[in-house]
């Protein structure tokens, strides 16, 4: 008996066991058996290998069921599903960036859940043009000849830079100062070469000038890019060219000129929040660019994608390129830009289209924030152990969008006296509707702004329940 106790072998149970003991315990989150089977069988193989390395200090059985327990839950929170946004910022990457309109939703629940037209042409019967409909809505949207979608922004550029410089003319002239960083580690150089266009660099960090692009232009040239700095500025002794002076440029030497905007901006941003002015598609194309792009789910408030929009001739090109088919949008989010676009069309001239994204940087804090605010306090009053009041933030745009902008917005100001900041933070996030707020100043705080209206109650719920 003494030598089978001290045998560290013998103290690691068996699977069947830990199964039997698992399917006993009603803390269990409801994984599907195979995923817990899998769990169980790593843990006891890692157990199994920590005991042959040397350590013999195996757990007690029913603290490794604990362990296998807590995993579980891990595991099962990690799936993705709704979550509070209390960070304030509106294009949260993290989580999931713009929130899509309900009329977005029920839309793409309809196409998806059942058959749909999305390459039949119900007036013949034929075989029909996949995105059509969107592609003519967009084109109109952007003040476009032609537009198209891929699935997301950085595609878009990849299948740009494809189509217009390849073979002998695979050369890009772009400025020093747009080599950005997007999400993710992501550069736009790196993007590049994926394409398999050769990067030309011209002028500085700080200052580029028109003589810079028309130096570096050689036989070998195949379009000048621009790309947007939507995710940092620059100020100081700064200096570039106009886009009418590079679109001058590209034309006196047959050059096309594009340019990624990637923040998606359709409408006239200083018009809704005093923040600044973000350039839209239908303004680039304007001063006269072949092509521009721009994301679908960050000001433009729709799902992942890339808007391409400009010259009919190059868009049609871009189309038939073979790595066009890897990179095109499927039907559900062909649908969420179709009826997010609808809803820009739908918008009375010069009017906020009805978009999540756009009435949450427009609410007025006054008028809509406060009064939500404080009747979340007043439904708090019994709550033991938590002061509670409201403070004036600042919010941001988020998602590599208009990082200048300070949006003033309004939080629930937390300091919890029966347990710590982290903690309460902790179990906020463990609850069945998670809440993602931020700590500032040793207080935990939830931004209204990026709250939706009829989430108030979960708010509230979710504090009582762990106060």
């Amino acid at each position: 008996m003494s030598s089978v106790s001290s045998n560290p072998f013998a103290k690691i149970p068996a699977v069947d066991t830990v199964l039997l003991a698992l399917e006993k315990n009603s803390d269990l989150a409801p994984l599907p058996q195979p995923l817990v089977t899998r769990l169980v069988r790593e843990d006891v193989e890692a157990l199994r290998e920590s005991v042959k390395a040397g350590n013999h200090d195996v757990p007690e059985f029913e603290a490794f069921v604990s362990g296998l327990v807590e995993k579980a839950d891990a595991l099962f929170r990690s799936r993705i599903h709704p979550v509070i946004n209390g960070t304030g910022v509106c294009i949260h990457t993290n989580l999931g960036r713009s929130p899509l309109r309900a009329e977005v939703v029920s839309a793409i629940s309809g196409v998806g859940q059942y058959y749909n037209n999305i390459e039949i042409d119900l007036n013949t019967g034929e075989r029909g043009k996949r995105g059509g409909f969107l592609e003519h809505c967009l084109a109109s949207l952007c003040k476009a000849e032609a537009a198209t979608v891929t699935n997301n922004c950085a595609a878009a550029l990849i299948l740009m830079l494809k189509h217009l410089a390849n073979g002998e003319r695979n050369e890009v002239i772009i400025s020093r100062g747009e080599l950005v960083e997007i999400g993710g580690g992501f550069r736009v150089p790196e993007i590049m070469e994926a394409s398999g266009a050769k990067l030309v660099e011209v002028g500085a960090t700080n200052k580029t000038s028109l003589a810079d692009y028309e130096k570096a232009i050689t036989p070998k040239t195949g379009m000048l890019l621009k790309v947007h700095r939507s995710n940092f500025w620059m100020g100081g002794f700064v200096d570039e060219p106009t886009t009418e002076a590079l679109v001058a440029l590209g034309k006196e030497h047959d050059l096309p000129v594009v340019e990624d905007l990637g923040s998606g901006a359709m409408i006239q941003t200083d018009n809704l929040a005093p923040i600044p002015h973000e350039p839209t598609a239908a303004e680039v194309l304007k001063r006269g660019v072949d092509l521009v792009c721009v994301s679908g789910d960050k000001l433009f408030g729709g799902p992942q994608a890339g808007i391409i929009a400009g010259r009919p001739d190059l868009v049609a090109g871009i189309k038939k390129e073979p790595f066009f088919r890897a990179l095109r949008c499927d039907k559900m989010i062909l649908t969420g830009m179709q009826e997010t676009v609808l809803a820009y069309l739908s918008a009375d001239a010069g009017g906020k289209p009805d978009i999540p994204l756009i009435r949450m940087i427009s609410a007025d804090v006054e008028s809509e924030l406060r009064p939500r605010g404080e009747a979340i306090l007043a439904s708090l009053k019994e709550c033991v152990g938590l002061e509670a009041t409201l403070v004036e933030t600042i919010a941001r745009c988020g998602g590599g969008t208009m990082p200048q902008a300070e949006i003033p917005s309004l939080a629930l100001d937390f300091n919890p006296s029966t347990m710590n900041v982290a903690k309460m933070a902790a179990s906020l996030r463990r609850q069945a509707l998670p809440i993602q707020g931020y700590v500032a100043e040793d207080r935990f705080r939830i931004d209204l702004r990026t709250v939706f209206p009829d989430q108030d109650a979960e708010v509230t719920k979710n504090l009582l329940a762990i106060f």
